[in-house]
Protein backbone atom coordinates (compact mmCIF):
# COMPACT_ATOMS: atom_id res chain seq x y z
CA UNK A 1 0.00 0.00 0.00
CA UNK A 2 0.91 3.62 -0.89
CA UNK A 3 1.36 5.59 2.83
CA UNK A 4 -1.66 7.36 2.89
CA UNK A 5 -3.18 4.88 0.56
CA UNK A 6 -6.45 4.75 3.56
CA UNK A 7 -6.99 8.13 3.67
CA UNK A 8 -9.68 9.95 2.26
CA UNK A 9 -9.84 13.93 2.18
CA UNK A 10 -12.90 15.82 0.51
CA UNK A 11 -11.08 19.02 -0.78
CA UNK A 12 -12.36 22.56 -1.90
CA UNK A 13 -9.70 24.14 -2.69
CA UNK A 14 -8.48 25.95 -6.00
CA UNK A 15 -6.01 28.07 -8.07
CA UNK A 16 -2.44 27.21 -6.48
CA UNK A 17 -1.82 27.35 -2.46
CA UNK A 18 -4.78 24.27 -1.65
CA UNK A 19 -3.88 22.17 -4.56
CA UNK A 20 -0.40 22.62 -4.48
CA UNK A 21 -0.32 21.50 -1.04
CA UNK A 22 -2.71 18.45 -1.62
CA UNK A 23 -1.09 17.56 -4.29
CA UNK A 24 1.37 15.85 -2.24
CA UNK A 25 -1.02 13.80 -0.26
CA UNK A 26 -2.67 12.64 -3.26
CA UNK A 27 1.07 11.68 -4.50
CA UNK A 28 1.16 9.76 -1.67
CA UNK A 29 -1.40 7.72 -2.00
CA UNK A 30 -4.47 9.71 -0.68
CA UNK A 31 -7.88 9.91 -2.17
CA UNK A 32 -8.30 13.68 -2.49
CA UNK A 33 -11.94 14.13 -4.07
CA UNK A 34 -11.65 17.48 -5.37
CA UNK A 35 -15.06 19.27 -5.24
CA UNK A 36 -15.96 21.86 -7.67
CA UNK A 37 -18.21 24.55 -7.60
CA UNK A 38 -20.66 24.23 -11.05
CA UNK A 39 -21.99 27.74 -11.29
CA UNK A 40 -18.48 28.91 -11.85
CA UNK A 41 -16.72 26.59 -14.16
CA UNK A 42 -14.84 24.63 -11.12
CA UNK A 43 -11.38 25.58 -10.11
CA UNK A 44 -10.61 28.64 -12.08
CA UNK A 45 -6.98 26.95 -12.47
CA UNK A 46 -8.65 25.51 -15.32
CA UNK A 47 -8.68 28.31 -17.34
CA UNK A 48 -5.29 29.82 -16.67
CA UNK A 49 -3.32 31.14 -20.03
CA UNK A 50 -1.51 30.49 -22.08
CA UNK A 51 -1.40 26.73 -22.09
CA UNK A 52 -5.56 26.49 -21.39
CA UNK A 53 -7.79 24.67 -24.23
CA UNK A 54 -11.71 24.66 -22.74
CA UNK A 55 -11.95 23.47 -19.45
CA UNK A 56 -8.02 22.19 -19.65
CA UNK A 57 -4.97 23.56 -18.75
CA UNK A 58 -1.34 22.94 -17.94
CA UNK A 59 -1.37 25.12 -14.69
CA UNK A 60 -4.14 22.73 -13.51
CA UNK A 61 -2.36 19.91 -14.70
CA UNK A 62 0.89 21.08 -12.64
CA UNK A 63 -1.27 21.15 -9.21
CA UNK A 64 -4.22 18.33 -9.59
CA UNK A 65 -2.15 15.03 -10.54
CA UNK A 66 -3.94 11.96 -8.82
CA UNK A 67 -7.07 13.70 -7.86
CA UNK A 68 -10.29 12.61 -8.45
CA UNK A 69 -13.20 15.74 -9.34
CA UNK A 70 -16.75 15.85 -8.40
CA UNK A 71 -18.96 18.60 -9.28
CA UNK A 72 -20.68 19.38 -6.33
CA UNK A 73 -23.33 22.61 -5.91
CA UNK A 74 -23.59 22.98 -1.84
CA UNK A 75 -25.85 25.57 -1.79
CA UNK A 76 -28.49 23.58 -3.10
CA UNK A 77 -30.01 21.11 -0.13
CA UNK A 78 -28.90 18.65 -2.34
CA UNK A 79 -25.34 18.70 -3.22
CA UNK A 80 -25.12 19.55 0.70
CA UNK A 81 -26.52 16.18 1.33
CA UNK A 82 -24.34 14.62 -0.93
CA UNK A 83 -21.02 16.69 0.99
CA UNK A 84 -22.36 15.59 4.52
CA UNK A 85 -22.62 12.12 2.90
CA UNK A 86 -19.34 12.13 2.08
CA UNK A 87 -18.20 13.56 5.28
CA UNK A 88 -19.78 10.65 6.94
CA UNK A 89 -16.61 8.41 5.06
CA UNK A 90 -14.21 10.92 5.26
CA UNK A 91 -10.67 11.28 7.28
CA UNK A 92 -10.52 15.21 6.30
CA UNK A 93 -12.20 18.57 4.88
CA UNK A 94 -9.96 20.35 3.12
CA UNK A 95 -9.95 23.71 1.53
CA UNK A 96 -8.67 27.02 0.43
CA UNK A 97 -11.46 29.82 0.64
CA UNK A 98 -11.69 33.37 1.88
CA UNK A 99 -10.83 33.40 6.14
CA UNK A 100 -14.89 34.02 6.69
CA UNK A 101 -15.86 31.09 4.07
CA UNK A 102 -15.14 27.97 5.79
CA UNK A 103 -17.82 29.48 8.83
CA UNK A 104 -20.52 30.50 6.27
CA UNK A 105 -20.69 27.67 4.30
CA UNK A 106 -20.22 25.35 6.95
CA UNK A 107 -17.30 23.10 6.71
CA UNK A 108 -15.82 23.60 10.33
CA UNK A 109 -15.27 21.05 12.64
CA UNK A 110 -18.54 22.70 14.64
CA UNK A 111 -20.41 22.26 12.04
CA UNK A 112 -19.54 18.86 10.80
CA UNK A 113 -18.61 16.64 14.05
CA UNK A 114 -21.98 15.57 14.38
CA UNK A 115 -21.48 13.32 10.70
CA UNK A 116 -18.13 12.34 11.95
CA UNK A 117 -16.94 12.79 15.11
CA UNK A 118 -13.36 12.25 14.41
CA UNK A 119 -13.51 14.33 11.11
CA UNK A 120 -10.07 16.88 10.73
CA UNK A 121 -11.35 20.01 8.83
CA UNK A 122 -8.13 21.58 7.85
CA UNK A 123 -8.76 25.81 6.35
CA UNK A 124 -5.48 27.15 4.54
CA UNK A 125 -6.87 31.15 3.80
CA UNK A 126 -5.06 34.52 3.18
CA UNK A 127 -4.99 35.44 6.72
CA UNK A 128 -6.48 32.98 9.17
CA UNK A 129 -10.01 32.52 10.49
CA UNK A 130 -9.76 35.00 13.19
CA UNK A 131 -7.81 38.66 13.23
CA UNK A 132 -8.67 42.31 11.44
CA UNK A 133 -7.99 40.41 8.13
CA UNK A 134 -10.01 37.22 8.35
CA UNK A 135 -12.44 38.38 6.22
CA UNK A 136 -9.99 39.79 2.96
CA UNK A 137 -8.69 37.66 0.19
CA UNK A 138 -5.34 36.74 0.10
CA UNK A 139 -2.99 36.18 -3.04
CA UNK A 140 0.97 35.66 -3.05
CA UNK A 141 1.65 38.53 -4.13
CA UNK A 142 0.41 41.14 -2.07
CA UNK A 143 1.40 38.91 0.97
CA UNK A 144 5.12 38.66 -0.12
CA UNK A 145 4.84 43.01 0.02
CA UNK A 146 2.76 42.83 2.86
CA UNK A 147 5.16 40.31 4.85
CA UNK A 148 8.36 42.24 4.06
CA UNK A 149 9.45 39.95 1.56
CA UNK A 150 9.60 42.05 -1.45
CA UNK A 151 11.60 44.77 1.28
CA UNK A 152 14.37 42.49 1.27
CA UNK A 153 14.63 41.19 -2.15
CA UNK A 154 16.38 42.71 -5.17
CA UNK A 155 19.07 44.88 -5.57
CA UNK A 156 19.55 47.80 -3.19
CA UNK A 157 19.12 50.97 -5.18
CA UNK A 158 16.14 49.16 -6.99
CA UNK A 159 12.36 48.66 -6.83
CA UNK A 160 11.23 46.02 -4.39
CA UNK A 161 11.00 43.05 -5.87
CA UNK A 162 8.95 39.57 -5.88
CA UNK A 163 10.36 36.24 -5.73
CA UNK A 164 10.03 34.76 -9.42
CA UNK A 165 8.16 31.80 -7.65
CA UNK A 166 4.70 32.10 -6.06
CA UNK A 167 6.39 30.74 -2.81
CA UNK A 168 3.93 31.99 -0.08
CA UNK A 169 1.57 30.03 -1.92
CA UNK A 170 3.63 26.92 -2.27
CA UNK A 171 5.03 27.20 1.47
CA UNK A 172 0.96 27.37 2.84
CA UNK A 173 0.33 24.35 0.86
CA UNK A 174 3.17 22.41 2.25
CA UNK A 175 2.12 23.75 6.28
CA UNK A 176 -1.26 22.73 5.26
CA UNK A 177 -0.28 19.28 4.31
CA UNK A 178 1.53 18.99 7.73
CA UNK A 179 -1.19 20.18 9.83
CA UNK A 180 -3.67 18.05 8.37
CA UNK A 181 -1.50 14.83 8.66
CA UNK A 182 -0.86 15.76 12.06
CA UNK A 183 -4.44 16.32 12.95
CA UNK A 184 -5.20 13.07 11.61
CA UNK A 185 -2.68 11.47 13.34
CA UNK A 186 -4.23 12.55 17.10
CA UNK A 187 -7.60 12.00 15.10
CA UNK A 188 -6.69 8.60 14.91
CA UNK A 189 -5.39 8.35 18.69
CA UNK A 190 -8.13 10.22 20.10
CA UNK A 191 -11.28 9.69 17.69
CA UNK A 192 -11.93 13.45 18.09
CA UNK A 193 -11.10 15.27 15.61
CA UNK A 194 -10.54 19.18 14.78
CA UNK A 195 -10.32 22.52 13.02
CA UNK A 196 -6.66 23.42 11.51
CA UNK A 197 -6.21 27.30 10.77
CA UNK A 198 -3.70 27.84 8.51
CA UNK A 199 -2.94 31.07 6.96
CA UNK A 200 -0.34 32.19 4.25
CA UNK A 201 0.48 35.56 6.52
CA UNK A 202 1.27 33.21 9.56
CA UNK A 203 3.67 31.56 6.95
CA UNK A 204 4.79 34.54 5.39
CA UNK A 205 5.81 36.12 8.73
CA UNK A 206 7.46 32.78 10.18
CA UNK A 207 9.54 32.37 7.07
CA UNK A 208 11.24 35.90 8.33
CA UNK A 209 13.29 33.07 10.31
CA UNK A 210 16.53 34.69 11.68
CA UNK A 211 16.12 37.98 10.32
CA UNK A 212 12.58 38.61 11.76
CA UNK A 213 14.20 36.97 15.30
CA UNK A 214 17.72 39.34 14.53
CA UNK A 215 14.82 42.36 14.54
CA UNK A 216 12.72 41.33 17.65
CA UNK A 217 15.65 41.01 19.81
CA UNK A 218 18.50 43.10 18.79
CA UNK A 219 16.95 45.75 16.58
CA UNK A 220 17.96 44.45 12.94
CA UNK A 221 17.03 45.89 10.08
CA UNK A 222 17.26 43.56 6.84
CA UNK A 223 17.68 45.25 3.58
CA UNK A 224 18.58 44.31 0.40
CA UNK A 225 21.77 43.53 -0.69
CA UNK A 226 23.93 43.96 -3.69
CA UNK A 227 24.26 40.28 -5.85
CA UNK A 228 21.78 38.68 -3.54
CA UNK A 229 24.43 38.85 -0.78
CA UNK A 230 23.82 36.81 2.34
CA UNK A 231 23.48 39.45 4.96
CA UNK A 232 26.41 38.53 7.10
CA UNK A 233 28.29 35.94 5.39
CA UNK A 234 31.31 37.36 3.22
CA UNK A 235 31.85 35.90 0.50
CA UNK A 236 28.25 34.35 -0.58
CA UNK A 237 26.62 35.60 -3.47
CA UNK A 238 26.30 35.80 -7.37
CA UNK A 239 29.53 36.69 -9.26
CA UNK A 240 29.09 37.79 -12.51
CA UNK A 241 31.70 35.69 -15.08
CA UNK A 242 32.62 36.11 -18.67
CA UNK A 243 29.51 34.43 -19.65
CA UNK A 244 27.20 33.90 -17.10
CA UNK A 245 26.14 34.43 -13.78
CA UNK A 246 27.21 31.32 -11.08
CA UNK A 247 26.64 31.49 -6.82
CA UNK A 248 29.29 31.04 -4.77
CA UNK A 249 29.34 30.39 -0.93
CA UNK A 250 31.91 30.34 2.23
CA UNK A 251 29.50 29.15 4.97
CA UNK A 252 32.38 27.63 6.77
CA UNK A 253 35.85 29.26 7.34
CA UNK A 254 37.60 26.02 5.74
CA UNK A 255 35.51 26.64 2.39
CA UNK A 256 36.92 30.35 2.54
CA UNK A 257 40.46 28.97 3.00
CA UNK A 258 39.57 26.93 -0.51
CA UNK A 259 38.34 29.61 -2.30
CA UNK A 260 40.91 32.25 -1.61
CA UNK A 261 43.71 29.52 -2.97
CA UNK A 262 41.73 28.62 -5.83
CA UNK A 263 41.44 32.41 -6.67
CA UNK A 264 45.45 32.83 -6.48
CA UNK A 265 45.14 34.56 -3.15
CA UNK A 266 45.87 32.01 -0.50
CA UNK A 267 47.33 34.88 1.69
CA UNK A 268 43.74 35.92 2.00
CA UNK A 269 43.01 33.57 4.58
CA UNK A 270 46.18 33.55 6.73
CA UNK A 271 45.92 34.46 10.28
CA UNK A 272 46.67 38.10 10.28
CA UNK A 273 44.92 38.97 6.82
CA UNK A 274 41.79 41.16 7.79
CA UNK A 275 39.56 38.79 5.88
CA UNK A 276 40.74 35.39 7.53
CA UNK A 277 37.40 35.39 9.91
CA UNK A 278 34.24 35.37 9.04
CA UNK A 279 33.76 39.04 10.99
CA UNK A 280 37.19 40.56 9.34
CA UNK A 281 35.14 39.63 5.73
CA UNK A 282 32.17 41.21 6.92
CA UNK A 283 33.44 44.22 8.21
CA UNK A 284 35.87 45.09 5.24
CA UNK A 285 33.73 43.51 2.59
CA UNK A 286 34.24 46.78 0.65
CA UNK A 287 37.52 46.52 0.07
CA UNK A 288 37.70 42.15 -0.72
CA UNK A 289 34.45 41.99 -2.86
CA UNK A 290 35.96 44.23 -5.91
CA UNK A 291 38.48 42.37 -6.37
CA UNK A 292 36.64 39.17 -6.00
CA UNK A 293 34.13 40.19 -8.52
CA UNK A 294 37.09 41.81 -10.86
CA UNK A 295 38.44 37.98 -10.81
CA UNK A 296 35.19 36.21 -11.34
CA UNK A 297 34.84 37.90 -14.61
CA UNK A 298 38.12 36.98 -15.57
CA UNK A 299 37.04 33.43 -16.87
CA UNK A 300 33.88 31.89 -18.20
CA UNK A 301 31.16 30.31 -15.59
CA UNK A 302 31.99 26.67 -16.72
CA UNK A 303 35.86 27.60 -15.94
CA UNK A 304 35.26 28.65 -12.77
CA UNK A 305 32.50 25.82 -11.74
CA UNK A 306 35.34 23.30 -13.54
CA UNK A 307 38.36 24.49 -10.31
CA UNK A 308 35.69 25.70 -7.60
CA UNK A 309 33.97 22.27 -7.34
CA UNK A 310 36.65 20.27 -7.21
CA UNK A 311 38.33 22.31 -4.28
CA UNK A 312 34.92 21.76 -2.50
CA UNK A 313 34.08 25.23 -2.74
CA UNK A 314 30.06 25.44 -2.37
CA UNK A 315 29.12 26.58 -6.12
CA UNK A 316 27.13 26.24 -8.62
CA UNK A 317 25.99 27.72 -11.87
CA UNK A 318 22.74 30.39 -12.20
CA UNK A 319 20.55 28.58 -14.64
CA UNK A 320 17.32 29.21 -16.57
CA UNK A 321 14.21 26.79 -16.10
CA UNK A 322 15.29 24.76 -19.07
CA UNK A 323 18.77 24.34 -18.04
CA UNK A 324 17.81 23.31 -14.33
CA UNK A 325 14.91 21.19 -15.75
CA UNK A 326 18.12 19.99 -18.22
CA UNK A 327 19.97 19.27 -15.21
CA UNK A 328 21.38 15.65 -15.07
CA UNK A 329 20.83 15.46 -11.37
CA UNK A 330 16.91 16.26 -12.35
CA UNK A 331 16.87 12.98 -14.61
CA UNK A 332 18.52 10.90 -11.58
CA UNK A 333 16.27 12.25 -9.14
CA UNK A 334 13.57 11.36 -11.40
CA UNK A 335 11.64 14.77 -10.76
CA UNK A 336 10.03 15.14 -14.60
CA UNK A 337 6.93 12.16 -14.62
CA UNK A 338 4.84 11.80 -17.57
CA UNK A 339 1.32 11.29 -17.99
CA UNK A 340 -1.57 10.89 -20.89
CA UNK A 341 -3.91 13.93 -21.24
CA UNK A 342 -7.30 13.63 -23.94
CA UNK A 343 -6.20 17.36 -24.85
CA UNK A 344 -2.43 17.60 -24.38
CA UNK A 345 -1.41 14.69 -25.29
CA UNK A 346 1.75 13.30 -22.96
CA UNK A 347 2.05 16.01 -20.22
CA UNK A 348 5.38 16.18 -18.21
CA UNK A 349 4.90 16.81 -15.20
CA UNK A 350 7.25 17.94 -11.87
CA UNK A 351 7.43 15.07 -9.22
CA UNK A 352 6.39 15.85 -5.88
CA UNK A 353 9.95 16.27 -3.71
CA UNK A 354 8.09 14.49 -0.86
CA UNK A 355 9.68 10.51 -0.87
CA UNK A 356 8.72 8.11 1.61
CA UNK A 357 9.61 4.67 1.33
CA UNK A 358 11.48 2.79 -1.64
CA UNK A 359 8.16 1.93 -3.77
CA UNK A 360 8.30 4.80 -6.68
CA UNK A 361 4.40 7.05 -6.43
CA UNK A 362 2.06 6.10 -9.51
CA UNK A 363 0.83 9.08 -11.46
CA UNK A 364 -2.13 9.78 -12.90
CA UNK A 365 -3.39 12.76 -14.97
CA UNK A 366 -5.54 15.35 -13.00
CA UNK A 367 -9.07 14.92 -13.71
CA UNK A 368 -11.31 16.73 -15.86
CA UNK A 369 -14.41 18.42 -14.28
CA UNK A 370 -16.85 15.58 -12.76
CA UNK A 371 -14.85 12.85 -14.44
CA UNK A 372 -14.90 11.06 -11.21
CA UNK A 373 -18.99 10.79 -10.46
CA UNK A 374 -19.51 7.61 -11.39
CA UNK A 375 -16.52 6.59 -8.41
CA UNK A 376 -17.70 8.56 -6.17
CA UNK A 377 -21.47 8.51 -6.40
CA UNK A 378 -21.68 4.90 -7.18
CA UNK A 379 -18.82 3.07 -5.52
CA UNK A 380 -17.73 5.34 -3.10
CA UNK A 381 -21.76 6.39 -1.59
CA UNK A 382 -23.11 3.45 -2.96
CA UNK A 383 -26.00 5.40 -4.91
CA UNK A 384 -28.15 3.72 -7.01
CA UNK A 385 -29.15 5.17 -10.60
CA UNK A 386 -32.79 6.43 -9.18
CA UNK A 387 -30.78 8.60 -6.42
CA UNK A 388 -28.42 9.84 -8.93
CA UNK A 389 -30.99 11.10 -10.94
CA UNK A 390 -33.03 12.29 -8.20
CA UNK A 391 -29.80 14.54 -6.75
CA UNK A 392 -29.50 15.59 -10.72
CA UNK A 393 -33.05 16.83 -10.88
CA UNK A 394 -32.50 18.85 -7.51
CA UNK A 395 -29.30 20.82 -8.82
CA UNK A 396 -26.89 19.12 -6.86
CA UNK A 397 -23.92 18.43 -9.75
CA UNK A 398 -25.13 21.71 -11.48
CA UNK A 399 -25.02 22.26 -15.05
CA UNK A 400 -22.48 18.95 -16.33
CA UNK A 401 -21.85 18.50 -19.54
Amino acid sequence: MRPLQDVRIISLEQYGAGPFGSLHLADLGAEVIKIEEPRSGGDVGRYVPPYAEGEDSLFFEAFNRNKRSLSLDLATPAGREVFEDLVRGADAVYSNLRGDVPEKIGITYGALRHLNPAIVCCSLTGFGMTGPRAAEPGYDYILQGLAGWMYVTGEPDGPPTKSGLSLVDYSGGFVAAIALLAGLHAARRDGVGMDCDLSLYDTAISLLTYPGVWHLNAGYSPARTRHSAHPSLVPFQAFETSDGWIVVGCAKEKFWQRLAAAVGHPEWAEPGSPYATFGGRRDHAEELLPPLEKIFRSRTAGQWLAVLAPAGVPCGPINSVEQALAEPHTAARDLVVETEHPVFGTVRNLASPVRVGERPPAHRRAPRRHEDAGHVLRDLLGYGEARIAELTGAGAFGDVR
